[in-house]
């Protein structure tokens, strides 16, 4: 299977990583050429634009930071739409829209080629490693032909149903993510004022019924004051407000996302678009003359499960 991947951000370009790893040949695109270096040097072949590369492979995967960076690469004069014919197929893994992400599958299935989105979840150090969850939505004839590259890519593979369940599902997760993480300043902060030992307090909520993987993964940076979670403000303002537009247009009476989406719309303006998403706790910190920090924590995540071959995959719904 020949595979073109287009979009080698801090997730991006961790799963084109383990592709090539796996020994699938592959192409590659990404507006920063620069990024493209690693992958060339270690034998993959470079695409003039997305249509060249559309036309020379078998399966096209975008993982772009927007929906209009993706309605951009797929509906340009030279984009991915224009090289697509019978039997190719495009996945989605960029986290976005359920009704774009069914309206370019539409365009793509008018071509003959057939669609399927696989947002990821679980954080850039275990995309790294090829131990990233991964939800799939779409037929399970397309489910079936993507697997191969998919279980390269992730260790837990979910097929949650049709074209869109994907993308719901992903920005519900990453709405949840982000309310625990407002919610861990406070808690940590609190835990601060109250004269507790931090590393403690760390453990402690993690062995409790408090705990969560934000708190696992996301509180360890804070601590260490690094921040550095690989996942920037404007990041978490895109997927807060795809999950806000999700839940008005079903008319559920949202309270709690408006309020966090706030939250890092100020968190934005303070420290700016491309600041690390932990950072928002400094709002507190700062607020209240202290910081949140303790011994033994690391500067930057590192997957704590080896790579293993295979993966688990759960059909769920066709």
């Amino acid at each position: 299977m020949k595979i073109g991947f287009i979009g080698l951000g801090n997730v991006g370009g961790k799963l084109a990583g383990s592709l090539q790893r796996n020994g699938f040949d592959l192409t590659v695109r990404d507006l920063d050429e620069a990024a493209a270096a690693p992958f060339l040097e270690a034998g993959a072949n470079w695409a003039e634009s997305p249509e060249a590369m559309a036309e020379a492979v078998d399966l096209v995967i975008t993982c772009l930071p927007s929906p209009a960076a993706c309605r951009a690469v797929m509906e340009a004069e030279d984009g991915i739409l224009a090289g697509l014919d019978q039997g190719k197929l495009w996945i989605e893994m960029s986290t976005t829209d359920e009704a774009e992400v069914k309206r370019l599958a539409a365009a793509v299935e008018a071509r003959g080629a057939a669609a399927l989105e696989a947002p990821v979840s679980g954080g850039c150090h275990r995309a790294a490693t090829g131990n990233i969850a991964i939800f799939a939505g779409g037929a399970r004839p397309a489910f079936e032909r993507a697997l191969p590259a998919l279980q390269a890519m992730g260790r837990r593979i979910l097929h949650v149903g049709p074209l869109g369940a994907a993308s719901a599902l992903k920005v519900i997760t990453n709405y949840l993510a982000s309310v625990h993480l407002v919610a861990l300043g406070e808690a940590l902060t609190v835990a601060k004022k109250s004269g507790l030992d931090l590393a403690k307090t760390y453990e402690g909520i993690k062995i409790s019924s408090g705990n969560s993987f934000v708190h696992e993964t996301e509180s360890q940076v804070i601590l260490n004051g690094s921040y550095n979670i690989n996942f920037t403000m404007d990041l978490v303002i895109k997927d807060m407000g795809l999950f806000d537009s999700l839940g008005r247009r079903l008319e559920v009476p949202l309270e709690v996302s408006p309020l966090v989406l706030d939250i890092f719309k100020d968190g934005q303006a303070r420290y700016g678009a491309r600041a690390w998403s932990s950072m928002i706790v400094k709002r507190l910190e700062e607020s209240c003359g202290l910081d949140l920090r303790a011994e033994g924590f690391p500067e930057e995540l590192v997957d704590d499960e080896p790579e293993v071959p295979g993966a688990e995959v759960q059909a769920g719904a066709t």
